[in-house]
């Protein structure tokens, strides 16, 4: 994995999923150490450009051993590694933002805990602004990270 700092904003060239995985490990110590236990990210990208991915290594990085799924048809999955909240969203099949009033969004992000939303566009309007914003992009076989810390 190469980093590379442009305009207040970190570049990562990720050639494989492990390179991924191990930015999600970086990731998740970055927020920690920069916004203490409570943090709002967003996750941009198309399908297939390593979003949950992303999550996956994060939560493995905290010692999470259990299966890592998208919360696509749940639009949540909650986790609790040690007394640290994550919330992992995924709004890809929200077509109106008031649906997120059914998983309690309000009372979600305003109690402590890492939130993580995967297609966070689909909420405008909804959400505050991120403390940290990831777009992954698809380049051929590989991905590029473009991270911005707010």
């Amino acid at each position: 994995m190469v980093s590379f700092v442009t305009d207040l904003r970190i570049q990562h060239h990720l050639p494989d999923e492990t390179a991924t995985m191990a930015l999600g490990g970086q990731l998740i110590d970055e927020i920690l150490g920069r916004y203490g236990r409570s943090s709002l990210v967003f996750l941009r990208g198309e399908l297939g450009a390593g979003k949950t991915t992303l999550v996956r290594g994060m939560l493995k990085h905290l010692g999470y051993t259990g299966v890592v799924k998208s919360p696509t048809y749940t639009l949540l999955e909650p986790y609790n590694i040690d007394g640290q909240e994550l919330f992992h969203f995924d709004l890809y099949r929200v077509h109106d933002p008031q649906e997120l009033e059914f998983v309690g969004i309000d009372e979600i992000i305003d109690t402590a805990g890492i939130k993580l939303f995967e297609w966070p566009e689909r909420a405008a309007g909804w959400l505050p602004e991120p403390t940290v914003d990831v777009k992954l992009e698809v380049a051929g076989e590989s991905r590029v990270a473009h991270v911005q810390y707010g």
